[in-house]
């Protein structure tokens, strides 16, 4: 009951973070980000792929996009926030997977998003506790079509913390566990009976826990245009709901990423945002 008490104190009285400052209204850049990764969830095999992709910062009245990801401004206050929340996975040739040889290939996946974020303990300017509740919807592309594959429940505790280590630094951890629809879970996990080889059966996938995840990324500004970030994930699949899928190979994924970006261009025009460098 004590423990229950003080965090009730902290969510109430803990102080917000809202500094007005004047920041370029637009801004374009490149993100070169590689690394490896996993072919998908509880796949056996991981590959080194790496990418420059472009990226655009909007500081708008009403909607945003910037270091903190794309956001409405509708629902936001010091303990409430309600943004857009984004994943992805890269594509992958089956061909060079050995579970999924002679299937179709894995496309491009993107997910999008409303995220209900609440701010569970802050330290201003240091450190700062939140739950994330993301629901996704799940779209792949092969750059002639777009596929909706389904829904994704990803909530998360994060925990971030500024100047760990060196100045201009922001840490991010985050734990939780991943749920999906079936569309989703078919589109990783399904193999068609036309598809049915001595080892690989038929298998319809179905909806329910895909596993938890355990990541972290280390963000390092250098100056108003260029910034690092190294980052990792562990993903454990103990327990998932289609562990008897033939394409379930690994109990554990793990992937690393390096990415740099730089923005080559800031306009002049200036936006005045509240801005919590914890976001």
């Amino acid at each position: 009951m004590r423990r229950l008490a003080l965090l009730a104190w902290l969510w109430l009285a803990a102080p917000g973070l809202a500094a007005e400052v004047e920041r370029p209204l637009l801004e374009l850049g490149v993100l070169a980000v590689g690394g490896t990764f996993p072919d998908y969830p509880a796949a056996e095999q991981n590959h080194w792929q790496g990418a420059p992709l472009p990226f655009l910062i909007y500081r708008g009245d009403i909607l945003r996009s910037d270091e903190s990801g794309l956001r409405g401004l509708l629902l936001r206050s010091d303990r409430i926030q309600l943004d857009v929340s984004l994943n992805g996975s890269l594509p992958v040739d089956s061909s060079d997977n050995d579970a999924r040889d002679d299937m179709p290939d894995l496309d491009l996946m993107g997910e999008i998003g409303p995220n209900l974020r609440l701010i569970l303990l802050r330290e201003p300017e240091v450190q700062r506790l939140d739950l994330d509740l993301g629901l996704r919807a799940a779209f792949t592309t092969d750059f002639s079509s777009i596929d909706y594959r389904g829904l994704v429940l990803a909530p998360e505790l994060s925990f971030k913390r500024l100047g760990l280590g060196l100045p201009d630094s922001r840490l991010r951890l985050g734990i939780g566990p991943v749920f999906a629809t079936e569309r989703y879970m078919d589109y990783f996990y399904e193999v068609e009976p036309r598809y049915a080889r001595p080892g690989r059966p038929a298998y319809d996938a179905d909806a329910g826990y895909l596993g938890a995840r355990l990541q972290g990324s280390y963000r390092l500004s250098l100056g108003q245009r260029l910034s690092i970030t190294v980052g990792g994930r562990a993903e454990g699949f103990w327990g998932a709901t289609n562990d008897d899928s033939p394409l379930f190979r690994r109990n554990v994924n793990v992937a690393a990423l390096l990415g740099i970006a730089y923005s080559f261009y800031q306009s002049d025009a200036r936006a005045r945002v509240s801005y919590d460098p914890l976001d």
